[in-house]
């Protein structure tokens, strides 16, 4: 019991986590944005990089991916609400109806990973060359992020026996 107890709250930290990132970039809209307007302008990473024809100028397509970010943020914070609800539902049932109410946890926290790993890793780091700006990298980060996510992924999955009775 006490690992089911443990799996369910390894995922609710996850769902508060994603929770407060999203509402942190509601709230904080304008400072956040910031941070996506000079990944996408590549306005500062090296001066002599030959990756600037990359750089997005349209001011609309920046808010675009904010809000992308964050609906994406939001809805892994709510999948695994979600999958912590019905793991906590299926608490002392028998191995295979907890096994299977697993999936929503594993759907939040794979976009979860999406998000930090393509998202901050991927097309932030790589494609926009945001490992090159010392005030704009977010890549330590965003690997500190979906590593944790990824370790948490990996715990729940592990196949659970019946209860000892």
């Amino acid at each position: 019991m006490l690992i089911r107890y443990s799996k369910i709250g390894f995922v609710a930290s996850i769902a508060l986590f994603a929770s407060l990132v999203a509402f942190g970039n509601m709230t904080d809209y304008g400072s956040n944005f910031e941070f996506v307007r000079h990944v996408l302008l590549m306005d500062t990473i090296f001066p002599n990089s030959t990756i600037h024809y990359r750089a997005i100028q349209l001011p609309a397509l920046h808010h675009a991916a904010y809000i992308l970010i964050i609906a994406l943020e939001a809805l892994t914070a709510l999948l695994c609400w979600a999958g912590a609800y019905r793991l906590v539902k299926r608490l002392k049932s028998p191995a295979n109806d907890f096994n299977r109410a697993k999936n929503l946890a594993v759907c939040g926290l794979s976009l979860g990973f999406f998000v930090w790993q393509v998202g901050f890793m991927s097309i932030g780091g790589e494609w926009f060359g945001m490992w090159m700006s010392d005030q704009w990298n977010g890549v330590p980060s965003a690997f500190r992020f979906l590593v944790t996510i990824a370790l948490v992924l990996i715990y729940l999955v592990q196949r659970d026996g019946d209860l000892d009775v």
